[in-house]
């Protein structure tokens, strides 16, 4: 296949992980089992995306407790009360709060991906957390003798390893999940919060090559998360020129659930630079209706009337299942979507002649 497809992250866990987590919780299993039931979810997930002819797989975050918590997974100096992310549906979810510094991750991509190496015959793909969302972390009254300009400078630090550590495991592409973008113009319209957002990414970002960028990408969407989003009420022309401002080779756009797609893909084409390769999303994964490989197909050809094929790419609106108890979306669903996903990229390339 020419036109390329990935994933965005997230899978649904399979039950028996589900369980296995609860148990855990319980204190009725070890951490060795669980981690045994982690192998395991894993192992088929990888199964399944190189079954359906992905030609490049996650691993389905099956380890992580959510997708933009993972670096604090077992962190000390942490309170409960953070920013809160309202969803449409009226759910939330919360940050936690840094209550003493220094920041340190806990935990690393890097032990994520090379667990799914050992499993993937074709390339691994790995998501990490934008460092703009970690640093809602930081508590607006401040933390005595750690100041924001120390937490961010650690931050960086941090966000910087992280993704270095999975560019040298061999990461296919390294993925920064950014669905903070959006809603900040939702929680600030003045844009200053985006701005500070896209500032601190690019720090981040400026300290890889050329090359090494190439190989970085930047993941938008309205968030996703039990059948609801977070700020799909935004207008994506009031992101999308500050998002291609971001010194990233590669974007992972959310585009099949938006209403008017050509206005994005306009916006898209004027703001998008000639170094910058594009993926559109073709499957929702909000939308329990599965799409067909032919509907997928013409959602990439009218991608193609405003994006030049060979900078044009195909990905999931966003993950499946983002945060670990999210279980809105059946697997079934999820492996039913990626095929037409797949299916459906290659009819389009069939089409475009490429």
């Amino acid at each position: 296949m020419s036109l390329p497809t990935e994933p965005i992250g997230s899978i649904p866990r399979p039950p028996a992980l589900l369980a296995g987590l609860a148990d855990h919780a319980a204190g009725r299993i070890g951490r060795d089992t669980l981690d045994a039931l982690y192998d395991d979810a894993v192992r088929d997930t990888i199964a399944r995306f190189e079954a359906l002819g992905s030609p490049v797989v996650t691993d389905g975050e099956q380890r992580k407790p959510s997708f933009a918590t993972y670096p604090l997974d077992g962190l000390g100096g942490l309170a409960p009360d953070g920013v809160v992310i309202p969803f449409a549906d009226g759910h939330i979810r919360q940050l936690p709060k840094l209550t003493r510094g220094p920041f340190r991750y806990a935990a690393r991509s890097e032990s994520y991906l090379r667990a799914a190496q050992r499993h993937a015959k074709v390339p691994v793909k790995q998501a990490v957390i934008a460092p703009s969302a970690l640093s809602l972390l930081y508590p607006a009254d401040g933390i005595d003798g750690y100041d924001q300009a120390a937490f961010l400078d650690d931050l960086a630090d941090e966000a910087e390893a992280d993704i270095r550590g999975a560019l040298a495991a061999g990461a296919h592409r390294v993925q920064l999940d950014f669905t903070e973008g959006r809603l900040s113009i939702k929680l600030d319209p003045s844009k200053g919060v985006l701005d500070s957002f896209v500032a601190l990414n690019n720090r981040v970002l400026d300290r890889f090559t050329p090359e090494e960028r190439a190989r970085i990408g930047v993941h938008t969407c309205p968030g996703g998360d039990q059948d609801s989003t977070h700020s799909a009420d935004i207008d994506y022309a009031e992101l999308l020129p500050s998002l291609f401002a971001l010194h990233a080779g590669v974007f992972y756009v959310q585009l099949a659930s938006e209403p008017d797609p050509d206005k994005v893909l306009a916006t898209i084409a004027a703001q998008v630079r000639p170094e910058q390769q594009v993926f559109v999303g073709v499957t929702d994964p909000v939308d329990p209706v599965v799409e067909t490989p032919e509907q997928v197909r013409d959602r990439v050809l009218r991608a193609a009337e405003y994006l030049p094929p060979d900078r044009l790419g195909t990905c999931d609106d966003c993950g499946f299942a983002p945060f670990g108890d999210d279980v809105s979306t059946s697997r079934e669903t999820a492996w039913a979507k990626v095929r037409a996903r797949v299916e459906g990229t290659a009819l389009a390339a069939e089409r475009l002649g490429v």
